[in-house]
């Protein structure tokens, strides 16, 4: 499969870019580099690297073109950043991206989204979220998100792309505190849910994504029963970190 990611150079780009190239031919769109984050290097000669603005809509179709499936990373990810910060890459640049993708006839979008389009429920409401509930932004950049999944929505029902997007948990190599030990999603486990996601025959779906963690607030049936996804890691490995 051919697959374009999108932010390739963020922390979940730079974790799942060297995996999926492993299985596919892999094109990376490096966004907004910072001299302390280069690009991830590959002697795999079939990774194509790229600089790429999701505010470009001429580049997008560009970069989308041929591919096969998008992973759809690159945004502010700052959940205290304004609209002027976010309206740019995670509206503009997000429609930008999907829009190539009906233009170029790509068949799938895997779409970063993010817990913080239900993370205004109280941590007690969280309990047991499956996707199926009412969204509740606890930021702009989680209003950002959640227009992301209604976009895509529209983008199959319209168009018949196949668009599943991942409410991921947080990332880290382990888990630090009483929050992080619920919303763990290891490295490994990482690569397991987008890897799964691709080959999903999914036409629309929106899927919380942590680890197997003992003390995880929200219900990963529905990403294990509809994506095939089988997550390994507990946070609760970790117990030696203080609550």
């Amino acid at each position: 499969m051919k697959v374009a990611i999108t932010g390739a150079n963020g922390e979940i780009g730079r974790i799942i870019a060297p995996f999926l190239s492993a299985e596919h031919e892999v094109r990376l769109g490096i966004w907004e580099l910072a001299p302390e984050r280069a690009p991830v290097s590959f002697s795999n000669p079939r990774v194509d690297v790229r600089r790429l603005d999701v505010r470009d809509a001429d580049d997008v179709r560009v970069f989308v073109e041929g591919a096969d499936a998008v992973v759809h990373l690159a945004g502010e990810r700052e959940t205290s950043a304004d609209w002027d910060r976010l309206s740019g890459p995670n509206i503009e640049g997000t429609f930008n991206v999907f829009d190539a993708c009906r233009d170029r006839s790509v068949s799938k979008i895997v779409f970063a989204s993010s817990n913080h389009v239900t993370g205004g429920y109280d941590l007690c409401d969280q309990r047991g979220l499956n996707a199926s509930e009412p969204i509740r932004p606890d930021s702009l950049y989680g209003v950002t998100k959640a227009f992301g999944e209604a976009l895509g929505r529209f983008m199959s029902d319209a168009y018949g792309i196949s668009v599943i997007c991942l409410r991921i948990g947080w990332v880290l190599p382990e888990p630090l505190g009483a929050e992080a030990m619920r919303m763990w999603l290891s490295p490994r486990d990482l690569c397991s849910l987008i890897s799964s996601s691709l080959r999903a025959e999914v036409a629309y779906g929106i899927y919380y994504g942590t680890s197997n963690n003992t003390r995880r607030l929200w219900d990963l049936g529905p990403a294990m029963k509809d994506l095939g996804y089988t997550p390994v890691d507990d946070s609760e490995a970790f117990t030696d970190v203080r609550d």
